[in-house]
């Protein structure tokens, strides 16, 4: 999809990095930061909607300069995203089990508030004091 402000640009002989809406140059069809047309968003931009990309390729990427790196950002197409999947309760109920177990001393046996550290692998109370 070509962006007709740049594309004036381009015909009047003005630089623009970046600025690839057929691919040519980078592959992908590219734009410069802030110039990507609507229905191309980002994964961030997906997930912040609860949509994913669903098995789609890559449409597009975003280019630009930041602290003298070249930074990417790949753009799908919103009109063929899926909804975010939601985990089962069974799902649930182990990452709570796991956690919890993070949060059990080996050595006393009580949970606490926080994780155990796992380079003692028991709690600050357990621990003796010379090896904090």
């Amino acid at each position: 999809m070509r962006i007709p402000v740049l594309d004036t640009q381009v015909a009047l002989g003005m630089k623009v990095e970046f600025y690839d809406p057929d691919g040519a140059r980078y592959g992908l069809p590219t734009y410069p930061y802030r110039w990507a047309p609507t229905h191309l968003v980002t994964r961030r931009q997906l997930r912040n909607s609860n949509l994913r990309p669903g098995g789609q390729d890559i449409a597009a990427q975003i280019l630009w300069r930041h602290k003298g790196r070249r930074r990417v950002a790949y753009l799908y197409d919103i009109a063929h995203t899926k909804a975010k999947r939601t985990a089962t309760p069974a799902q649930l109920a182990a990452v709570g089990k796991a956690l919890q177990a993070r949060r059990t001393c080996t050595s006393c046996g009580q949970e606490r508030p926080y994780y155990i550290p796992r380079r003692y692998g028991e709690c600050l109370d357990c621990i003796p004091d010379g090896t904090r």
